[in-house]
């Protein structure tokens, strides 16, 4: 019941946008000149400043959050700079910057700040692309020791390493199994089939960051020093600090901690590459066993310079309005039920997500239910491409787009103080590594104020026509390989792009000039008020029996976001009605009475409210979020879309269509065969569960799902919501007891089924076969019904994150078999209370025996004696620094108060988190692991090949 039957977002995600590089899109022409009286000004708010030695560095007070900074160290140097001796080792020198510097050995640096609340991979964290390498440290600033220890973390990745021969031997296998872990799938193998055509043969073809296996198992140790001492010097270097301190006290931190850094005393040279143009088309098509989609791409790149002008964000804005235009017309087109193509995109920006400077590109793609098909999607999507540049947009077209634009750049603009640390640090690291202006939040509210109401329509068409010219085309065909000798020629897809315009007329605005609800509803009154001052919480009970808690906050000036949940959901259709009624679910995507989503999205341009309605298995209710000006529209959502649901066959019979394709391609892959059998075990292979056939798929019925929508939101009574935000309760009452308190209500008084669905109980072991890599996966389940309450819970969760210290230890830094091991527990309280902790990992189809063994082994220590000390103080300090933030999140809120709400759970309990951390000691993870592990209920699934291709 949970599926969707929307869009083939798998055969878009496998395309050739390989790396999401940090770089912002803000690019202008290449032609433009640029005037000094221009240029963006530095915002004033940050301190940059320079070293003798070159170092740069970036200071920003900024208390969002409270008590904490993030600091980074960013070298620009990464895998273009390797010889070709060295690929690899620019991101495996990030991964030796972990085991042992000069003032932290080996782990001490990962074990130290664990201690001090700093979580490894989630906060702690790095990554190596082509041209730069960045290091990020969210640390607290409420202990002056700590803090001043970051900016010494820092400069010892900057420039000591201690790089030890058993280290780096040692480290080998874990970059070969992340390797393994993130490739050795169809995606990767297609994609470097792809990486000479996409990369032209430039130096990125040659240096993708992963590197080399044979070098990577293989390479002399001075290699790798070579590589750090050439390349980790102050002038490549910059350290960003943004958080809640003294900048001035920051500044010495700096000053004191990278002064003595010295550059080489001869420097290499850091040499700029780009791609070389291509001025006849390059096709290329790649096929493969386990893809399981036929797709077709195109992209025509385009020369552009860094953003630093007025002029460059003026044209940035124009081209990011033509490509939010196009998006809303293929979309449109695919609603129609008269969309050549299965799954359309179209976008414009930084070409492979800016991993190459100053090039951009228009890309677009197609997805087509089978071979034959594709040449007619690849036209189909390339007449919309001609269409916009022969006759542009309408004018109301534009008007809704600077409507969503001028609401997003008033709603960042009323948020100016609550902006996070992180987006500040992001913004600073992009001016080092490419120069892109950094403005005030003021300069740039004001500039995109002028500049939203000054764009023509005029300008926004030339502009789209220059975007869709057909340079360096590039063009790339995905399938599976059974289709390969179905598939167009490279001389069919290239007279595509030349014959596509033919015939192509304007496009037709169709919007519906109707209000959202054609009358208001009769409003209920508030007949109940109660409150929880310990959290700040407000009861309102209305007339209807609809139930409301408010809890206003200040964490937010512009964000208002609620939730709301009711039983009964699905658990209530019986099994012979199921497959009938299992549309329901996506009876929202349809619209709104008479509005499809296109003519909504029209209606409501410029306004921030968002609502969705949902039906799960055991709930139905509400979800949306909205700035407080525009609250009284979210509250017509959540009305209309409980009174006025919109049937759409067009809509229903196309996401039919999808759901096919989708069910056809599940089969081939090995994730998705993996997954299916483990969800399967979960449910005992509950019929309630299962996948639909293909043939089965026709028996679905739009009529039956609509009515059983109609039904579960015909009667509001039960229905409880939860709002946090930015907001007075006196002043929102009016607005609550008209939209919630006039939703229709019967008093049915329903509770959800359980249906029993139960994973299968006892020792259970699967083995999938299924893929042709040498790549395994392993989920090892503990399992069973238990006793939820908040006392333990939280042992459970220490025993969880305590296991994966362990597991890390031994997988990881041991026994060199995987790159990033997994432990998680999750409970739950209804319909039955229930837990399951999870070790999860990939590896070597060889090493899957070997490392389940070592897995388990540490469950047994962990059985026999408990936690260490310094094990518990990791946990305690991880869950302390955790809530400190999450306590002053809005997202957090909502989602503790739902979930205590739905399980007749106490809303305070959230105040009493210290006094159940204290129960956490090494005799209680030693009396959890006892209950929670006793394997009692075990599944061991694990996928392997079925063979293994050379």
């Amino acid at each position: 019941m949970k599926r969707k039957f929307l869009v083939l977002a798998l055969a878009l995600s496998t395309g050739f946008s390989f790396w999401n590089a940090p770089v912002f899109a803000q690019k202008k022409s290449a032609k433009a000149t640029k005037t000094a009286n221009d240029v963006i000004p530095v915002d004033p708010d940050v301190k940059i400043g320079k070293l003798s030695n070159g170092l740069t560095y970036y200071i920003r007070k900024n208390t969002e959050p409270k008590n904490r900074a993030v600091l980074y160290l960013a070298i620009k140097a990464g895998s273009l700079m390797e010889t070709d001796a060295q690929q690899g080792l620019a991101h495996f020198t990030e991964h030796m910057s972990f085991n042992g510097t000069k003032d932290f050995p080996k782990n001490e640096l990962i074990n130290y700040l664990q201690k001090a609340g700093v979580k490894f991979g989630a906060d702690l964290n790095a990554y190596t692309a082509f041209d730069q390498t960045v290091y990020q440290l969210p640390i607290p600033t409420d202990s002056v020791e700590l803090f001043k220890n970051g900016f010494k973390i820092l400069a010892n990745w900057a420039g000591m390493v201690s790089m030890e021969g058993s280290e780096i031997d040692a480290e080998r296998g874990v970059i070969i199994e992340e390797d393994r872990q993130r490739g050795k799938n169809a995606q990767s193998r297609m994609q470097k089939q792809l990486l000479p055509v996409v990369l032209h043969n430039s130096r990125y073809a040659e240096r993708i960051p992963i590197g080399k296996i044979d070098i990577l198992q293989n390479f002399k140790h001075e290699e790798i020093r070579n590589f750090y001492k050439d390349w980790y010097r102050p002038n490549l270097q910059a350290v960003i600090a943004v958080g809640d301190f003294d900048p001035a006290a920051v500044e010495k931190m700096i000053k004191d901690n990278f002064s003595g850094l010295k550059n080489p005393a001869k420097p290499k040279p850091r040499i700029e590459y780009t791609l070389p143009d291509n001025k006849e088309p390059l096709v290329k098509e790649v096929v493969d066993k386990e893809f399981p989609f036929h797709v077709v791409m195109a992209s025509f790149r385009h020369h552009t310079t860094t953003t630093t002008t007025n002029e460059d964000i003026r044209r940035n804005l124009v081209e990011g309005m033509v490509s939010s235009m196009m998006k809303t017309r293929i979309y449109e087109l695919k609603q129609s039920g008269q969309a050549p193509f299965l799954e359309g995109m179209f976008s414009y920006g930084a070409y492979q997500g800016g991993i190459v400077r100053n090039q951009d590109a228009l890309s677009v793609a197609a997805v087509s239910k089978t071979p034959g098909e594709l040449e007619k999607a690849f036209r189909g999507i390339m007449a919309e491409v001609e269409r916009m540049a022969k006759f542009g947009f309408t004018a109301n077209e534009l008007n809704v787009i600077k409507k969503n634009l001028d609401a997003g750049n008033e709603k960042g603009f009323r948020e100016k103080d609550k902006t996070s640390s992180d987006a500040y640090v992001q913004s600073y690291l992009n001016n080092f590594l490419t120069g892109t202006a950094i403005p005030s939040a003021t300069y740039s509210y004001q500039l995109m104020k002028k500049l939203i109401q000054d764009i023509s329509l005029e300008e926004v068409n030339n502009a789209a026509k220059q975007m869709a010219k057909q340079e360096n085309v590039l063009v790339i065909v995905q399938a599976p390989e059974k289709s390969k000798d179905e598939l167009p020629t490279a001389a069919t897809l290239l007279n595509v792009l030349k014959t596509a315009g033919e015939g192509v007329k304007p496009y037709e605005d169709k919007t519906i000039n109707k209000p959202l609800l054609a009358k208001k509803p009769t409003p209920g009154k508030v007949v109940k008020e109660e409150q929880v001052e310990s959290i700040g919480l407000t009861k309102l009970t209305l007339s209807n029996g609809v139930t409301v808690y408010l809890k206003p906050t200040d964490f937010k000036n512009d964000q208002i976001i609620f939730n709301s949940f009711a039983p009964g959901g699905t658990s209530l259709i019986d099994d012979k009605d199921l497959l009938a009624r299992s549309y329901t679910g996506n009876i929202p995507s349809n619209g709104i009475g008479e509005f499809d989503n296109t003519q909504l999205g029209k209606l409501l341009a410029g306004n921030t409210a968002s609502v969705s309605s949902y039906i799960g298995n055991l709930y139905q209710g509400f979800s949306g979020s909205t700035s407080p000006q525009d609250l009284e529209t979210a509250l017509q959502l959540v009305y209309a879309r409980a009174t006025e649901p919109r049937k759409d066959e067009k809509i229903f019979k196309k996401d039919m269509e999808d759901f096919k394709v989708q069910l056809a391609a599940s089969g081939v892959s090995p994730a998705s065969v993996y997954q299916d059998t483990i969800q399967s075990v979960w449910s005992s292979y509950s019929e309630r569960e299962r996948k639909p056939t293909e043939k089965e798929v026709d028996d679905i019925s739009l009529d039956q799902s609509f009515e059983f929508y109609k039904d579960r939101f015909s009667d509001a009574s039960g229905q409880t919501f939860v709002f946090v935000g930015n907001f007075d309760v006196e002043k929102i009452k009016p607005l609550l007891e008209m939209y919630l308190g006039g939703l229709p209500s019967t008093n049915r008084h329903e509770n959800y089924i359980d249906r029993n669905i139960m994973p299968l109980q006892g020792k259970v072991e699967r083995i999938v076969k299924k893929g042709i890599e040498d790549k395994a996966q392993v989920q090892l389940i503990f399992h069973g019904t238990y006793e939820n309450t908040p006392e333990n819970n939280v042992q459970i969760g220490a025993l969880s994150d305590i296991l994966e210290f362990k597991v890390l230890e031994r997988l990881r830094e041991k026994e060199s078999g995987v790159y990033s091991p997994n432990v998680g527990a999750s409970y739950s309280k209804l319909p039955h209370p229930y837990y399951s902790l999870t070790i999860s990992f990939s590896c070597a189809t060889a090493n899957v025996d070997k490392l389940i063994n070592a897995a388990l082994d540490e469950v047994e220590k962990i059985k026999k004696n408990g936690a260490t000390e310094e094990d518990v103080e990791k946990f305690k300090a991880e869950s302390r620094r955790s809530l400190e933030v999450s306590l002053r999140q809005n997202g957090f809120w909502l989602n503790y108060l739902v979930s205590k709400f739905r399980d007749h759970d106490d809303p305070t309990s959230v105040l009493t988190t210290e006094k159940r951390l204290a129960t956490v000691t090494t005799g209680s993870i030693k009396k959890a692991a006892d209950f929670f592990l006793s394997g009692k209920n075990f599944f061991k699934a694990v996928l392997v090949p079925e063979k293994i291709e050379k």
